[in-house]
């Protein structure tokens, strides 16, 4: 009986290793999250977007949000006026991320009180 829970435990690990690894793959990098972050308050032109999205160059960003595209998460709208105007905007998919960036957002802050809360100890 043993045997078989560590067989299935460590099934489990796998599954679970491999899962974390397949969403890390597509939302690897410093910049796919603050993008999708930076969307979430509505549909951006590219220059915004790289405003609001600081230090990023406009190649990466041009990069980051073909593969957004590709992976579902953003729609590029082309607007045939004059001048030519392009926007970004979360897909519902999307959405699915929601809890994901609420619990780094929340363990963010809560890291960045912790680092505040050593050097005020050390000072």
């Amino acid at each position: 009986m043993l045997k078989l829970q560590t067989i299935s435990a460590e099934w489990e690990a796998c599954t679970a290793l491999s899962a974390v690894q397949d969403a890390l793959y597509v939302l690897n990098g410093k910049w796919k999250l603050p993008i999708i972050v930076a969307l979430s308050t509505g549909n951006k032109r590219f220059n915004e977007l790289q405003k609001t999205v600081k230090g990023i160059a406009a190649k990466v960003l041009s990069h980051e949000l073909k593969e957004l595209e590709l992976n579902g998460f953003v729609v590029r709208h082309v607007y045939t006026s004059t001048p030519v105007m392009i926007e970004y905007e979360l897909t519902e998919y999307s959405n699915s991320l929601g809890q994901v960036v609420d619990a780094l957002r929340i363990w963010g802050t809560l890291h960045r009180e912790k680092i505040r809360s050593q050097f005020k100890q050390l000072a």
